[in-house]
């Protein structure tokens, strides 16, 4: 059993709400950070009451410049030590770079790859510190390859797949160990957030709950990355890489066409 003080961001709904469920069923303690304070407040109340455990609350807007600072001050002011930092929250958007508003990129930057960066950067350093830490970096399958349609979004994930990797690399004499969680279509309100309503590929989508287990224990175990599906895990290490780009290209493109 994995116990501790869990950071959940993102943790309102999907897949970080379900890793707190996890965490909390563990015995841990978590604070829960999110844009929604009435959803917070509600999974902490359900938390503390079915476990018992000490659960603390932080509204912040995470694609905000600066909201991993304050987010960080806010935990130092409630001397709280963070032993686990879960990385979760995330968003995407469909359609053409060039037609798509240049301000919900930016926010998907900021929020995807700026504030988990800043986040993490904050944290380990405590982690180090004690000699002991977990960081899970929710990331995407979406990452091993270009997206067009999802332009923005893709290249986000490629950057946290290869962040946390060579992160892991380096904190590996250090106690503190780093995942990368990179599922497929999962059955979150992401698909509506990012408009993807109408593409085939959601059909295939899994349970949120079905994914937080599979990342929270390869957490766990200090894997490196795991992806939550066996027969799409062998397909983007063994398919993937052997594709001619214009053809990997085509496929990407295809699979996120609205129908």
């Amino acid at each position: 059993m994995m116990q501790g003080r869990a950071l959940v961001t993102g943790a309102s709904g999907g897949i970080g709400e379900a890793l707190a469920r996890i965490h909390a069923a563990e015995g841990g303690e978590l604070v829960l950070v999110a844009r929604s304070e009435t959803r917070l407040q509600a999974l902490r109340d359900e938390l503390v009451a079915a476990h018992g455990v000490s659960v603390d609350v932080i509204v912040q807007d995470l694609a905000q410049p600066g909201a991993a600072q304050r987010v960080y001050e806010q935990t130092q002011s409630l001397g709280l030590e963070i032993d686990i930092l879960i990385n979760n929250a995330g968003f995407g958007g469909h359609g053409k770079f060039h037609e798509r508003s240049l301000a919900r990129e930016q926010q998907m930057m900021q929020l995807n790859m700026v504030t988990l960066t800043e986040l993490t950067h904050l944290y380990v350093q405590g982690m180090v510190a004690n000699g002991s830490g977990k960081i899970l970096n929710v990331s995407s399958t979406a990452g091993f390859m270009p997206g067009p349609l999802q332009a923005v979004y893709y290249a986000t994930k490629a950057y946290v797949n290869s962040f946390s990797q060579a992160i892991a690399n380096e904190l590996q004499d250090t106690g503190v160990t780093v995942t990368a969680l990179c599922p497929g279509a999962v059955d979150t309100g992401f698909q509506e957030a990012g408009d993807l309503e109408g593409v085939d590929m959601w059909k295939l989508a899994v349970s949120a709950e079905s994914v937080a287990r599979c990342g929270y224990r390869a957490m766990e175990k200090g894997k490196l990355l795991v992806i939550n599906q066996k027969v799409l895990a062998a397909a983007l290490r063994g398919v993937v890489p052997l594709l001619p780009r214009k053809l990997l290209l085509k496929v990407s493109r295809t699979a996120m066409e609205k129908r």
